[in-house]
């Protein structure tokens, strides 16, 4: 076996032994980017080397392996990219404002570094220390929002004990806050961060999203929720353009960047769900479906005239009078 296919191998054994409930030939497909021979060779690899490899079919007639006992942990091996590679998270974290999510991920490194080896130990941190001194630190720069940290674990414990979340909240419609009592679905972010959830108090059966920075008090009742299995948060979050959603401007968006920005758009992903057309004259065509017209105002401004929007109307009159000529970059 070359050494590529035996680091390939560890690689697989590792992400089966970290899934409880084990992985499909289509997850290893999906980390590999391999074809299903391929897939189910590196399976029958695994199972060669592992006697501790067991395969079953779940409910929904799928087989999965799983990898048990501790025969692997003793080959697990913690490097310095890995290492390092979670303080650059951390710091973006911090740098987002996500502080809670800064402070967990730096208790989860504590925790797998004390189940390294001494010896093994000395030698990542002395390598590590070189590798984020050669590397820095990623910076993100420019203005952020900013978020209580109770105001943020009172949500995130909510969504893990699914209670209800009592909140004061200010909208920028009405700027006298109000107290609601939140079903949470998720947390959205964004250049903004947004908490997902139903309103129990209200008439209104639909989701909506919260802006967290309005919230002005969060409080975890004892009142159970339960969230339905046919919510997708991502499918959620891909109805909208950036992080905000308006049912009423949902809908086909087609924007047209001209050829001198079309190396640029076509290096983008404006949306997860995007098609890309290219034109004779040399220009590109960008389609997808979202809500959120004044987020891709924002965004489109960037472009200056080098992008015009053909859907929708009210997106086209929104920012046909402030297209300009003289900016000297695009995104």
């Amino acid at each position: 076996m070359s050494f590529a296919k035996a680091e390939q191998l560890l690689e697989l054994a590792s992400m089966v032994a970290g899934h409880r409930v084990g992985i499909t030939l289509d997850d290893i497909i999906e980390r590999f980017s391999c074809s299903y021979r391929t897939a189910q060779r590196m399976i029958g690899a695994l199972e060669g080397s592992f006697p501790d490899v067991l395969s079953y079919t779940d409910q929904e007639g799928r087989k999965r392996w799983r990898l048990e006992g501790g025969h692997f942990r003793d080959l697990m091996n913690l490097t310095s990219d890995e290492l390092a590679a979670v303080d650059l998270a951390v710091d973006q974290f911090k740098q987002a404002g996500m502080d809670f999510e800064a402070k967990e991920l730096r208790r989860l490194k504590d925790k797998i570094l004390a189940l390294v080896p001494r010896q093994t130990k000395v030698r990542i941190e002395t390598d590590h220390e070189a590798l984020l001194e050669a590397r820095g630190f990623i910076a993100r720069p420019g203005p952020r929002p900013k978020a209580d940290e109770d105001i943020l674990n009172a949500i995130t414990k909510a969504i893990k004990c699914c209670c209800m979340l009592e909140i004061i909240y200010s909208s920028h419609r009405d700027l006298t806050p109000k107290a609601r009592k939140i079903a949470v679905y998720g947390l959205l972010y964004g250049s903004r961060h947004y908490l997902v959830g139903k309103q129990i108090d209200s008439d209104s059966d639909h989701l909506r999203t919260y802006r967290i920075d309005n919230i002005l008090s969060a409080k975890i009742t004892d009142e159970p929720y339960s969230i339905p299995e046919s919510f997708d948060l991502h499918e959620f979050a891909n109805r909208s353009f950036g992080v905000y959603q308006n049912d009423t401007e949902y809908g086909d968006v087609i924007w047209k960047f001209d050829s001198q920005a079309a190396k640029n758009a076509k290096s983008y992903l404006f949306h997860p769900d995007q098609s890309i057309e290219e034109t004779a004259d040399g220009s590109v065509i960008v389609k997808f479906k979202a809500s959120g017209l004044l987020e891709m105002c924002w965004h489109l401004y960037s472009w200056g005239d080098h992008v015009e929007v053909i859907e929708p109307e009210q997106l086209r009159k929104m920012v046909h009078d402030h297209r300009r000529a003289d900016f000297p970059a695009m995104p």
